[in-house]
């Protein structure tokens, strides 16, 4: 049996449908049309001294929506619609390339995202990849990370994208089982997945991730023992596992509707933490240390992720592509959320922003916070020499609370959160939120 670890007072809940993860702060139901030019007005300003910069680029193309998919995606568009697509992105990046925020400054990370990059050509890659370069250089890039499904890839394609620069290259393989892969809608079966494992071994990518998912429709205990054992036994450099939500805009919920249901067909939050427990387990005890409440790494001194630290540290990230988010200058912004008003602006010479908002120095705050302790440490010393804050004293209501119950022990120096409050802690965060934005969470 799994070893469940979690304290009893949890109430063993079932899965409904919303969104628990939780990526930013102020929720982005606080983010609005209205405040697009803050947005505008951020562009116009210098950036702030040693703040890094980084290239996010949503490629929304897949060969076939996944039923808990939540992100914009297209599963049918042909060739000459997907070049549109990526001379916009191209375009879009024109246009921040010429503002001031810029300052001369070169992206320290790019992060392709999707959809699935992998899903574009050689050919596209390539010319994607070099009128990038020539409008924002990526000589000083520290990292550049590339999502994949994994049967979209050749050895041809991947050496392609390795010579383009790649050096995180994360599989998103989620199970290993081809009838759990098939109830969920993912595109590609087992064999693909240890093919191009195959190959990416042989091109020795600096980095490379397996992403999971704990909580797939039809998965048990024993499936889920399989998997851990079947990813320990290759070896990646990190395995990033994320627990089954089912949110609003995907297939399984709208199925959920149809059947009259409010639950969904996944396993239950204890039982998903079980799981992601029980890898950690097995992960550490075969070298791996956990970086984060999602995150297991074979080497922390040479495995990186600067996407995910510096943008939780207040780095400008530059969002490109339909519906993709941004924050610059400290203000958050999202663009359009269909192609079709995405492109019609950009086309237009126009920055496709849909809604923004310019937090307040606080909000700012607690958004480092928040993000922050989702790596399972927070330094408060941080905090009092960027914000000039004693979260101690601030928060001490929360960290008194999440304390006594066992998730965390905060001493001066740091704050540490406890295994079962690192397998929850995207139900925990909402207690450190300012109450207008606690029902919003």
């Amino acid at each position: 049996m799994m070893t469940e670890r979690l304290n009893d007072k949890v109430p063993e809940e079932e899965t409904k449908g919303g969104s628990y993860f939780v990526s930013n702060y102020p929720p982005y139901g606080a983010w609005s049309p209205s405040r697009v030019g803050d947005a505008l007005s951020a562009f116009e300003r210098p950036p702030e001294a040693e703040t890094p910069l980084g290239v996010y680029l949503h490629i929304p193309f897949c060969r076939k929506r996944c039923t808990f998919c939540y992100f914009k995606v297209y599963t049918d568009k042909d060739a000459s619609e997907i070049q549109a697509y990526l001379a916009a992105a191209i375009h879009e990046l024109k246009l921040y390339s010429r503002k001031p925020f810029i300052g001369g400054r070169k992206p320290k990370f790019i992060y392709f995202g999707g959809g699935t990059p992998s899903y574009l050509s050689s050919t596209q890659l390539t010319g994607l990849v070099r009128e990038m370069q020539a409008l924002l250089p990526w000589d000083e890039a520290e990292e550049v990370a590339f999502e994949c499904e994994p049967g979209t890839l050749t050895e041809k394609k991947l050496r392609v994208i390795k010579e383009l620069g790649v050096t995180r290259l994360s599989l998103g393989v989620e199970n290993f089982d081809d009838e759990i892969l098939q109830t969920n809608g993912r595109a590609h079966v087992s064999k693909e997945i240890f093919r191009s494992y195959d190959f990416l071994q042989s091109l020795n990518f600096p980095q490379v991730n397996i992403d999971l998912i704990a909580g797939m429709v039809g998965e048990t205990d024993e499936n889920w023992r399989k998997c851990i054992t079947k990813t320990i036994e290759m070896s990646p450099d990190s395995v990033t596992i994320y627990q089954m939500e089912v949110p609003y805009n995907t297939k399984m919920f709208k199925e959920m509707l149809d059947e009259g249901k409010d639950t969904a067909p996944v396993a239950n939050w204890k039982t998903k933490r079980a799981w992601v427990d029980y890898a950690f387990n097995e992960l550490e005890q075969s070298g791996y240390t956990v970086t984060s409440a999602y995150t297991a790494v074979k080497d922390p001194q040479k495995t990186k992720f600067l996407y995910r630290d510096l943008l939780w540290t207040g780095a400008d990230l530059v969002g490109v592509g339909v519906a993709s988010f941004s924050h610059v200058g400290g203000v958050h912004y999202q663009n359009e959320a269909d192609v079709g008003p995405y492109l019609a602006k950009v086309n237009k010479g126009e920055f496709p922003i849909y809604r923004a908002l310019k937090p307040t120095e606080e909000e700012r705050m607690i958004r480092e916070l928040i993000l922050q302790m989702k790596l399972g440490r927070v330094q408060p010393e941080y905090f009092q020499d960027k914000f000039g804050v004693d979260v101690g004293e601030r928060f001490a209501a929360p960290v008194g609370k999440l304390s006594g119950e066992g998730y965390m022990k905060a001493g001066p120096e740091i704050w540490q959160l406890s295994r079962n409050g690192l397998l929850q802690v995207d139900r925990l965060l909402p207690e450190f939120f300012l109450p207008e934005h606690r029902p919003a969470a």
